[in-house]
């Protein structure tokens, strides 16, 4: 049963490192466009609401669809004092509670109060309400439902090292490390 959960957790932390590569990606569009619209408006005195809009855009899927890469990578803001001087096993406990209690349910509840929204979005094919704005509006929405349900499959990997740790089926991670290392 230990190889084929290890399999699981692999796969759904390839998923992560995946999505959070890619998204990487954006970044260097997000930082050409903003040069670009600073040349533009400062030396040429050119404004354009559809290359300000894009950056928004770029921004917001950078931080949504980045969540579980920066999960799987234990970016994510804890509380230190309780968790770094604990053992292994107490913080596999501490990330399967916290995973199980706080994540999964916000994760679940994103997604489904998202879709009436999003499906609203995409019925009228929302677009910017700025004249000469960007058309896309339903597709940035549509990010949303995407990233809880990316969170949640990397909670489900962290649940699942968890339980591999707890059990001692899994290596235990160097103490400076959390229990995000390859198994």
């Amino acid at each position: 049963m230990q190889p084929r959960l290890q399999r699981i957790v692999s796969r759904l932390d390839q998923l992560a490192e995946l999505s959070g590569r890619a998204v990487s990606w954006l970044t260097l569009g997000m930082v050409l466009l903003t040069l670009m619209v600073v040349i533009l408006r400062y030396l040429f005195d050119i404004g354009s609401i559809a290359l300000q809009e894009s950056v928004t855009y770029l921004h917001a899927a950078v931080f949504m669809l980045g969540a579980a890469y920066t999960l799987k990578h234990d970016g994510h803001v804890r509380v230190d004092i309780f968790y770094r001087q604990r053992s292994p096993r107490t913080r596999a406990w501490i990330d399967l509670l916290g995973t199980l209690l706080l994540l999964a349910p916000v994760c679940v509840f994103i997604f489904i109060s998202s879709l009436d929204y999003v499906g609203a979005a995409w019925s009228i094919h929302e677009g910017s309400r700025e004249a000469g704005g960007l058309d896309g509006v339903f597709l940035l929405e549509t990010i949303i439902p995407l990233m809880a349900a990316l969170l949640l499959l990397q909670g489900l990997s962290m649940s699942l090292r968890s339980v591999l740790v707890i059990s001692g089926n899994a290596p235990l991670p160097a103490p400076d490390q959390g229990l995000d290392r390859e198994l």
